[in-house]
C-alpha cells in the first residue's frame, strides 16, 4: 500500500471474503500526501463542473476516494450522458479509484479502463459533443479468488465449479491486468495480527514516508510534466530507471521465458524506481527490482 501511494502505481488485491481488502482500500487516502496547490486547482475545477463543489468548501483539499458499484454503467465510469458529465475516473482524478468485486464490473467497463489508465485522460465522442477529460487516478481493485472466495483455502472448502472458477478468472486476465502494477495477496486474518498494534506502520508514519519519496520524485520531474513515478513514459524510463548488470540479467530471464510482456517489463521499472525512492537510494538496487517483480510476476494456481 505504501509502494501504491508513492508512485501512484495501480494495485489488485486477492483474498477470501472478510479478510480486510476493502478496508486496506479506504486506510490509503490516510497515507497520501496532501494536495500541492496545482493538483488542488485540477480537481476544483473537475468537481465545479460536475456540481459537486460543496459552498463551504470552495477549494478542494483532499485527495478523492471513488469507489463505484460493480453494477455502474460504462457511461457513469468514463463519463458522457446528456447533459454530458464526468464519469467516476475523472471525479477520482490525482486520487484513488477503487473498484471492490473487481470481476463483478461489467466486461465492457473494465475495458473501458485500459486507454485512461495509460494514458491520463479520457475522450469521449458522442453524436454531439467531444470530450477530454482528465483522468490520472490510482486504480486499487480487490477480488476473491473465485466466486465463493474459498478457492485454494486451507481452512474452508471452495464450492465453486473447475468452469466458474476458470470463468471468474478470465477476467482477471489478459490487457486490463497488463496495466496493473501490484498484484498481493491478502489472507484471512489471524487473532493475534487483529489485537495487535503497530506503531512503526501507523498511518502517520507511513505518510511522511511516502511525503519523501513523492518530494523526491517532485525533484527529479521539475522539468518534466510527470508528478509521480508512474507517469514516466519510455524515453524518461529509459533515463531515470538505469539498473546494473545483475538487474539485467533478472530482467531478461523474465521477460524472455515470457513471464513479463513489454508493458510489464517498463511497468516493474517504474515500480523499482519507487521503492528506491522510499529507501532515499539515489539507484535502483538489485533487491529494489526483485521486489518489484515479486509484486508484478503472479503463479497461476
Amino acid at each position: 500500500m505504501e509502494i501504491t501511494a508513492a508512485g501512484s502505481h495501480n494495485l489488485l488485491m486477492q483474498g477470501p471474503p472478510g479478510a480486510g481488502k476493502t478496508l486496506l482500500a479506504k486506510a490509503i487516502p490516510s497515507i497520501l500526501p496532501p494536495f500541492n496547490f496545482e493538483e488542488s486547482l485540477e480537481v476544483t475545477k473537475i468537481y465545479s463542473v460536475a456540481g459537486l463543489l460543496p459552498k463551504e468548501k470552495p477549494l478542494m483539499n483532499q485527495r478523492p476516494f471513488r469507489s463505484p458499484h460493480h453494477t455502474s454503467s460504462e457511461t457513469a465510469m468514463v463519463g458522457g450522458g446528456t447533459p454530458p458529465r464526468p464519469g467516476e475516473i475523472t471525479l477520482a482524478h490525482r486520487g484513488v479509484l477503487f473498484l471492490d468485486e473487481f470481476p463483478e464490473f461489467h466486461r465492457d467497463v473494465l475495458e473501458a479502463l485500459r486507454q485512461p489508465i495509460e494514458e491520463g485522460k479520457i475522450t469521449v465522442l458522442r453524436s454531439r459533443y467531444s470530450l477530454n477529460m482528465p483522468a490520472r487516478f490510482t486504480l486499487v481493485a480487490a477480488a476473491n479468488p473465485c466466486p465463493c472466495g474459498f478457492f485454494n483455502d486451507p481452512e474452508k472448502r471452495c464450492s465453486c465449479m473447475p468452469s466458474q472458477v476458470a470463468m471468474y478468472r478470465r477476467k482477471l486476465s489478459g490487457p486490463l491486468m497488463d496495466r496493473i502494477d501490484l498484484f498481493i495477496e491478502v489472507p484471512a486474518l489471524k487473532y493475534e495480527k487483529l489485537v495487535s498494534t503497530d506503531n512503526e506502520n501507523s498511518s502517520s508514519k507511513i505518510q511522511e514516508r511516502v511525503g519523501k519519496a513523492r518530494k523526491i520524485q517532485e525533484e527529479r520531474f521539475r522539468a518534466e510534466k510527470n508528478l509521480t513515478n508512474s507517469e514516466m513514459n519510455i524515453p524518461q524510463i529509459g533515463k531515470f530507471c538505469q539498473v546494473d548488470s545483475k538487474s539485467q540479467d533478472l530482467l531478461r530471464k523474465y521477460v524472455n521465458s515470457g513471464k513479463l510482456s513489454a508493458r510489464g517489463y517498463h511497468r516493474v521499472l517504474k515500480v523499482a524506481r519507487t521503492i528506491s525512492d522510499l529507501e532515499e537510494s539515489e539507484n535502483i538496487l538489485y533487491d529494489h527490482l526483485a521486489e518489484a517483480l515479486m509484486y508484478r510476476v503472479r503463479e497461476e494456481n
